[in-house]
């Protein structure tokens, strides 16, 4: 049986918990993995977004453009 409210989902009683045993360890320990993976992607990946948001106002700046023409990125 799959966990979670069972049987009786669309009444209002249910004769067990939807989290009982030791699933809500599994439940709590597999979401600080992500949360902890997650997090050290963003560290990872933050300096090169930075780096290439610089790269790219440097090359905007640095660029000849007409005096009424559009400002684009690329």
């Amino acid at each position: 049986m799959p966990r979670g409210m069972g049987r009786g989902y669309g009444r209002g009683f249910f004769p067990y918990s939807p989290f009982g045993g030791l699933y809500w360890l599994i439940d709590v320990i597999l979401l600080v993995a992500m949360l902890c993976i997650l997090f050290k992607l963003f560290l990872v990946a933050a300096p090169y977004v930075i780096a290439l948001v610089v790269i790219m106002l440097i090359r905007s700046f640095l660029r000849p453009r007409p005096f009424f023409g559009p400002r684009s990125w690329f």
